[in-house]
């Protein structure tokens, strides 16, 4: 590993972004006085949109609406699609991605005011479909139990996806919420190694915290499913079925999963980390996710892009099949029920 690694940070680099005609670069290191640019410390920027709530029109994804308290993610997880919507801010998809974070403090109240507009037909909304809700400044801004308060307070059914564990502090919400069959929660698990978790996810809990979060919830009445993603040939695949048999017995009631890719400017940044971090097994993980999206790292084909095709996305999805029938059985979620929804909140006589 190179000296000017940047510990605790996924992105190693700032690619350049598409919408901006000029930038930064390096072309020639050795007529620089000083670095173009070292470890970053994580900003804060405030937004006040003037919308939260997001239709999602993929019919990949198993949602219908969507909504992200915050833009950027100070996880770093290197591989994550997010990081390409931080260039329409101006800002990198890279570095500039986990350490330049947008925080929408009037998430909750936009979203009070989109659920009660007169024509709206409650259907699960999910938190978040882009950015991780609970990342660590979380801790500091509630803005996530905000908006739980909300859903719990109208009685509005939602998803939930996280991998840290900080979901754990709003028990007490999500419960409530289970009690009548509002909410499904799925943690994150990509590795149980936490050697790759260190490089890989490099501010997120352990696996085994995530493991222990999903115990957690199960305990508290809670469905909580994982969502073993993205599966990385050559670095995190063999482990499917020690993260299925681990999900399972930590109280896990379902399990989904992708394979990895890397559009737009994810796969400098991605080629860029593993170069550094693996370099005796670079040519073996790059072939294979190519051998993924036929020939290339990308795939923006809706249906294809997420499962991948071939010899390498068949194994995957076969032993990922094989794991979820073998631990998992008839175990699934519960249904979501939509007729709880109530408009008057807590003000209700009914």
């Amino acid at each position: 590993m190179e000296e000017d690694y940047f510990k605790g940070r996924g992105a190693q680099i700032k690619p350049g972004n598409k919408f901006l005609k000029a930038e930064y670069v390096a072309e020639h290191i050795e007529g620089l006085d000083e670095p173009l640019y070292s470890a970053p410390a994580t900003q804060i920027f405030h937004e006040s949109p003037k919308k939260i709530v997001n239709k999602v029109t993929s019919p990949d994804l198993g949602m219908m609406y969507s909504m992200n308290p915050y833009q950027g993610c100070e996880h770093g997880c290197i591989y994550c699609y997010a990081r390409n919507s931080h260039e329409y801010w101006g800002f990198s998809a890279g570095l500039d991605f986990e350490s330049k974070i947008i925080v929408k403090e009037n998430a909750p109240s936009l979203l009070e005011r989109f659920i009660l507009r007169p024509d709206w037909q409650p259907v699960p909304i999910s938190v978040s479909g882009n950015t991780d809700c609970y990342q660590p400044l979380e801790k500091k801004f509630e803005i996530t139990r905000n908006v739980l308060k909300v859903f719990a307070r109208y009685r509005h059914p939602l998803g939930m996806i996280t991998k840290n564990a900080l979901i754990l502090r709003d028990v007490d919400l999500l419960s409530d919420l289970a009690k009548d069959n509002l909410v499904h929660v799925y943690i994150s698990i990509t590795t149980l190694s936490e050697d790759l978790r260190r490089l890989m996810e490099p501010r997120t809990a352990s696996g085994l915290k995530r493991l222990k979060t999903v115990e957690g919830l199960a305990k508290a009445g809670i469905p909580v499913g994982i969502m073993n993603a993205p599966i990385i040939p050559g670095l995190n695949h063999h482990e499917i079925p020690e993260i299925m048999k681990a999900a399972a017995e930590h109280g896990a009631l379902n399990a989904g999963m992708t394979v990895v890719r890397l559009n737009g400017s994810i796969g400098k940044i991605f080629e860029d980390w593993l170069r550094k971090n693996f370099p005796d097994r670079f040519d073996k993980v790059w072939n294979q996710i190519c051998a993924l999206h036929g020939g290339n790292v990308n795939d923006s084909q809706f249906g294809r892009r997420m499962v991948g095709e071939g010899n390498f996305a068949d194994t995957i999805h076969q032993l990922f099949r094989v794991s979820k029938k073998k631990y998992f059985g008839d175990k699934k979620m519960p249904a979501i029920d939509l007729t709880k929804f109530r408009r008057g909140g807590n003000l209700s006589l009914f």
